[in-house]
């Protein structure tokens, strides 16, 4: 392993555990309730980046076709009732990241599937895929600290 490599999967396993600071100790009943004017809720977040891990790494290996929901916005919506097992399944979709980013090259470029918003994507490196999913992971965490903070007055630092 690169030290590169090893860098970027350090950051971007630091802002999962961002992530995961913000929702622990919610129960489902709290995951599925919106504090603010958005429609986004913890557990929708939540499994918004478990599909967005699963559909990466799905890429990365360069499988047929995106994985079901990769490209639906029905992801932000979660309204089941074992917010554990979506936890779960998260951690299990970034250990699968990380052992497909271990595996291929930072270097490699592979192709993206078409969508409403990009119909002829261009390739993109492993390495640009991870740092987007940093991003990805760091933004969502901000808006969960926001619905944390307005849910029950917890907030990522507080909970540290």
């Amino acid at each position: 392993m690169t030290e590169e490599l090893e860098e970027l999967l350090h950051e971007l396993n630091d802002q999962r555990g961002t992530f995961r600071i913000t929702v622990r100790g919610l129960t489902a009943a709290d995951a599925v309730k919106r504090t603010t004017v958005s429609e986004l809720t913890s557990g929708g977040l939540l499994n918004h980046l478990v599909q967005g891990e699963r559909g990466w790494t799905h890429i990365i290996t360069e499988q047929p076709l995106p994985p079901p929901g990769m490209l639906d916005e029905s992801q932000y919506v979660w309204t089941g009732n074992d917010f554990e097992a979506l936890l779960t399944a998260y951690d299990e979709a970034a250990r699968a990241t990380d052992q497909a980013v271990r595996t291929a090259s930072l270097h490699k470029l592979v192709p993206l599937p078409s969508a409403p918003w990009d119909p002829d994507p261009r390739p993109m490196s492993v390495r640009r895929i991870v740092l987007h999913l940093m991003r990805e992971t760091a933004q969502h965490a901000g808006h969960a600290d926001i619905i944390r903070e307005a849910l029950d007055g917890q907030s990522t630092t507080a909970l540290l």
